[in-house]
């Protein structure tokens, strides 16, 4: 492979996630200033900040036309989120999760699914649609700010136990040098990783769709990787599953929305993507609704299962883009292996939960 298109990607890369980790520092230090609680920094800016790398990525990509980069970017980055993160950092620490959580975002995760799989049937995401996302988004912040906003005082004690740090509330001129700066970086990194991605595509002679659902997607969401990690080595576990629900929840109105307002002619739905990538999107996030409520925590047995699953997808990607022979038989398997599995880790899920409930009611 040319260096020179290696150095571009990774470059790239390096400024999308550089530049995410001081956007997502001044903005939350600004929104812990005017007193909005860290669940809610968490859900929002936290969440949108770090899944600023795929909105720069699609902006740029859609703007120059590259329509399958851009929505293999947001549906492979959802993908990833939940399977991947989660199960890494419940690996780490079984997570709990909040019922904000359970009751209202990962529904709301699920129907903005849902929404954009309906939006697809005709093969595109147009303008109207992007401004219906758009507008959905707004709506989805401003609700959240609203039940968020507390105290300003209570909120920055609240935010410096959180986070491990204190807010000066004079320090607004340096946080907003910090958005700047960051927002900088992502646009510059945005570009060069979109152009090391079409090239790395060229040369590999794959789809500039599996590009986006597999390289590109798992690279803008580093910033996810070490926040709900990090998050999670501190055992603040709801920080960690609320970051992916609402980088989730943003890629698909925020980043999608935009994307295809910015594009030439809306962005097209590949037979592909229609017929399996959103499918396994939809379950994905179907799949975190039970896990979560019956027992408000991620164990490890249960992350482990979504990593197998990441594994899994991840390998028909590779075995698709290159049409290789063992792919139906690789299809045969996951569909009498992984079904089944699916089905099996939902019962036990609930088994476990009713036994709970049987001990407390005793008690």
């Amino acid at each position: 492979m040319d260096l020179q298109i290696l150095f571009l990607f990774c470059s790239g890369l390096a400024f999308l996630v550089g530049g995410a980790e001081i956007l997502v520092r001044g903005a939350s230090n600004i929104a812990a200033m005017v007193g909005i609680s860290p669940l809610v920094i968490g859900l929002t800016v936290v969440a949108y900040g770090t899944s600023s790398p795929e909105l720069a990525v699609n902006v740029e990509s859609s703007y120059a036309g590259q329509v399958d980069i851009a929505l293999g970017n947001v549906v492979g980055s959802n993908i990833f989120n939940v399977l991947f993160i989660l199960g890494v950092c419940s690996l780490i620490l079984p997570l709990r999760v909040a019922s904000q959580l359970i009751w209202l975002d990962v529904p709301l995760m699920i129907a903005v699914s849902a929404l954009l799989l309906v939006m697809a049937l005709d093969g595109s995401i147009s303008r109207i649609d992007g401004i219906i996302l758009v507008g959905c988004a707004l709506f989805y912040t401003v609700f959240a700010i609203r039940i968020g906003r507390k105290d300003s005082t209570i909120v920055l004690q609240e935010y410096s136990r959180q986070y491990g740090r204190s807010v000066n509330p004079r320090s607004w001129p340096i946080q907003a040098l910090l958005i700047v700066v960051g927002f900088t970086m992502l646009v510059v990194g945005a570009r060069w990783l979109v152009n090391g991605a079409i090239e790395i595509a060229k040369l590999l002679g794959v789809s500039e769709l599996v590009i986006g659902l597999s390289i590109v997607a798992a690279g803008t969401s580093l910033p996810e990787v070490a926040t709900s990690i990090i998050a999670a080595l501190r055992g603040e576990r709801d920080i960690a599953v609320g970051n992916v629900v609402g980088s989730n929840i943003f890629n698909i109105l925020m980043v999608l929305g935009l994307s295809s307002i910015v594009s030439p002619e809306g962005i097209r739905v590949a037979r592909a993507v229609l017929s399996f990538d959103l499918p396994v999107m939809i379950a994905v996030a179907l799949a975190c609704a039970p896990i979560f409520f019956t027992g408000h925590a991620i164990e490890r047995w249960e992350g482990a299962i979504f990593l197998i699953y990441y594994i899994a997808y991840t390998g028909y990607l590779i075995l698709s883009a290159r049409e290789h022979d063992l792919l139906p038989a690789f299809s045969a398997v996951m569909l009498q292996f992984v079904l089944p599995l699916t089905l099996l880790t939902l019962v036990i899920a609930y088994v476990r939960y009713a036994q709970k409930r049987a001990n407390t009611a005793e008690k």
